[in-house]
């Protein structure tokens, strides 16, 4: 019968094992000095050798020359535990024997001793999904086992382990094996097996794996149903459903020379040759990933799951673009791969998506704008520093109260020591529309120097002080480019008087300001003054 890749290469000693050095380092001290535990925790992403190392250890106990690092593989109890029927090296999966019943057996059962071996090893597999109820059985018998027993918990979520097992355990952190480790191993494997795979295959077949060694050989093992003795990366690209570097090219392409049409086109050819678009943009987010990695670290680097002309050839297309736009395609992509887990339209949110890529490639820097509303040239204006505004309220009622209280002896409207520049920013202010800013303006104190004009604005003033705002009408009102500082405090200039504000009354302004009622108004707030005045029969 025929017996899957990644069985029929699984190691079975630690010379064999990859990628797990410190793993192995420390089992292999601990056989040598006889320190065997009594409770290990394997924990790890899947496929990165912890049932197998749990094997080896129990091979490594059991041995007739054992304990030993280097299992003989022939005598009886390495060749049971290779093949799974051991009596004393019981595997137990712990998601259909997760209940407190058979914690209970378990517990007796190890009460006995090993029928043949020197050891009597369990192995639980996905041991996170054992209940809390059947932990807090298992735990004293965990904690004080009989000497001839070992227990190695594995699992890929060591989090949902409690916190009173785990102190009773050595615990080991399996890690991600390494993309060139992988590409190695399989092609000891094809020579093994007469299978004729280039770097390019193998580095397609690593990458599937990501990180994990048995989905890679699952993966080696389905080319080769598809291809035969003779891989082709095409195919195996088509059959696992990845992407090249030359298709995911053509939206770096549509990019760079901003076409919309082009995005359009290229949802348009995965449709009509009926590609997953879930699977699309993930390989695309993984792409701008490596886009951005080369653009950074550069060729030949352990960074990017790639072989060394794919690595090439990633910098040459980084080199088109700067690390800010990479890095806006990358977290649009991410957005973009999550809302489709949940669309009921996916095309229409991948040809937006993409849309939505080439149009953050022409977004311009904040202070590239700002530096063009100078001007441009030797005048261009330092980028100033924004502080949150609100939105101006647009004033509605026909009459109404002075914005600023009369002033008393403890608070007040604080007057401008430079009034040519207050009433020319405060004229120009209130011809455009902005009166909140305007009276912010009327409130502050003003200074020039060395091209800069200086506002301390009352705390008060603080959203109606609009910083970009206030930045182009004083380079309207100056004539020429100028910097502004604005800080929020208390000013320091002496009392002048109110600005005037500029009113013309026509028929109808003289006819409300005329009504009783609103003399009335005006008697009890000598203040007040008219800012609109509406026509209703108009």
């Amino acid at each position: 019968m025929y017996q899957v890749i990644a069985r029929k290469y699984r190691p079975q000693s630690f010379a064999e094992l990859i990628g797990q050095e410190h793993v192995r380092t420390t089992l292999e001290n601990a056989i040598s000095q006889k320190r065997i535990a009594h409770g290990y925790i394997f924990s790890g992403q899947r496929g990165t050798g912890k049932t197998t190392v749990a094997r080896i250890l129990a091979r490594c106990l059991n041995c007739i020359q054992g304990p030993t690092v280097n299992p003989c593989g022939v005598c009886a109890s390495c060749l049971e535990v290779t093949a799974g029927n051991a009596v004393d090296v019981i595997e137990i999966d712990a998601a259909s024997n997760r209940g407190i019943n058979e914690m209970r057996e378990l517990r007796e059962n190890v009460r006995y001793r090993p029928a043949r071996d020197r050891y009597k090893v369990f192995i639980i597999d996905e041991a996170h999904q054992i209940t809390n109820e059947a932990f807090n059985a298992l735990l004293k018998t965990l904690e004080e086992p009989p000497e001839w027993v070992v227990f190695v918990l594995c699992t890929t979520e060591v989090h949902k382990i409690p916190t009173t097992i785990a102190s009773r355990c050595q615990q080991f952190s399996f890690r991600s094996v390494d993309f060139a480790e992988i590409m190695s191993r399989m092609e000891w494997i094809c020579k093994q097996e007469g299978i004729e795979a280039g770097p390019e295959v193998l580095s397609v077949l690593a990458q599937v794996g990501e990180g994990s060694v048995r989905d890679s050989l699952s993966a080696l093992d389905q080319a080769i149903a598809c291809c035969g003795v003779k891989l082709d990366a095409a195919e195996v690209r088509g059959l696992l459903g990845m992407f090249s570097l030359d298709s995911l090219h053509e939206v770096t392409a549509a990019l760079e020379s901003e076409d919309s049409s082009r995005m359009l086109d290229v949802v348009q050819e995965l449709e009509r040759n009926g590609r997953n678009l879930q699977h699309f943009c993930r390989e695309l987010a993984r792409y701008f990933r490596n886009l951005l990695v080369a653009k950074v670290a550069g060729a030949n680097t352990r960074l990017i799951a790639a072989t060394a002309a794919e690595q090439e050839r990633l910098v040459q297309i980084a080199g088109g673009f700067s690390e800010e736009d990479l890095t806006r395609y990358l977290q649009l992509t991410l957005e973009l791969f999550k809302d489709l887990q949940f669309s009921l339209q996916p095309r229409f949110h991948v040809e937006m998506g993409l849309l939505r890529l080439v149009q953050a490639g022409k977004l311009q820097p904040i202070e590239e704008a700002l530096a063009a509303l100078g001007g441009g040239g030797g005048g261009s204006v330092p980028a100033p520093k924004i502080t949150p505004a609100a939105k101006k309220p647009t004033p509605t009622p026909t009459v109404s109260a002075p914005a600023n209280p009369a002033p008393t002896a403890a608070t007040g409207p604080i007057p401008v020591a430079s009034g040519s520049w207050a009433e020319r920013l405060h004229n120009a202010l209130i011809e455009s529309g902005m009166q909140f800013t305007a009276d912010a303006v009327e409130h502050s104190e003003i200074t020039e120097s060395n091209g800069e004009l200086h506002f301390v604005t009352p705390e008060e003033f603080r959203l109606s002080m609009n910083e970009k705002d206030m930045l182009k009408t004083v380079q309207k009102v100056a004539g020429r480019p100028m910097r502004i500082k604005i800080t929020f405090g208390t000013p320091m200039a002496p009392a002048a008087p109110r600005i005037e504000r500029k009113q013309t009354l026509d028929d109808a302004s003289e006819r409300a300001l005329a009504h009783p009622e609103v003399q009335r108004f005006q008697q009890m707030f000598p203040d007040a003054q008219v800012r609109t005045v509406r026509n209703l029969k108009e």
